[in-house]
């Protein structure tokens, strides 16, 4: 059965101003009309929604667990988390991700969250030869990122841009290599109808194409 994860990354989780979010509401309402009927959709939203980060607790859980050691109620509770984001993250076989550009990254929960996912012997494996991919399976994942200035001028910002970089890089590294972009750009520059009307249309094009796979 197909399943539709969205990973909301914006801190405003619900905001009506935000470029990503608006872009990612038309997104949805084009999605839910070719999707098919037995499919599920989920979300989680970062900047809500418990996504453990690595600290010392965590830390110190996987040492415990390497060595057998019995865990304390917080290390359970805190891996038993982490645990439920990576299997829903598995559950899916297509992703939606929408977030804002910060400092030419990504937001830090969506680090966080990949943090969570990158897990070995479940998203990837090592062999004698190199890292490999667990998730080759034919999944798809669309991102929708809204960014105050252009990145796609072959300049200086294209060259810091990375959350596309990391993102791409990551999704393929679990051998999911079906990825797109959708580059709501220049929001603090140009103006915001011609925006919209641009990455509506790119987001509808892409909200068909995804829901068919």
């Amino acid at each position: 059965m197909s399943k539709l994860l969205i990973i909301n990354a914006h801190p405003l989780v619900d905001s009506t101003t935000s470029f990503s979010l608006n872009v990612f509401k038309h997104f949805m309402e084009t999605y839910e009309e070719h999707k098919p009927n037995n499919e599920i959709i989920e979300q989680i939203n970062l900047y809500e929604d418990e996504v453990p980060l690595i600290d010392k607790t965590v830390l110190g859980a996987w040492d415990k667990s390497a060595k057998g050691e019995t865990l304390t109620s917080q290390e359970k509770e805190v891996t038993g988390r982490m645990n439920e984001v990576l299997q829903q993250f598995k559950s899916a076989n297509k992703y939606l991700i929408v977030h804002p550009l910060h400092n030419f990254n990504v937001p830090s929960k969506l680090k966080d969250y990949v943090d969570n996912i990158m897990i070995a012997r479940e998203t990837f494996k090592y062999t004698d030869t190199g890292s490999v991919g667990l998730l080759k399976d034919g999944r798809s994942t669309v991102v929708i990122q809204a960014s105050g200035s252009i990145y796609t001028n072959d300049d200086w910002y294209t060259e810091v841009e990375y959350s596309h970089k990391y993102l791409k890089s990551m999704f393929n590294f679990f051998g999911i290599e079906d990825f797109q972009t959708l580059r709501v750009q220049g929001t603090a520059l140009l103006d915001k109808d011609e925006i919209l009307k641009k990455a509506f249309k790119e987001a509808e094009e892409a909200a068909v194409t995804l829901a068919k796979k």
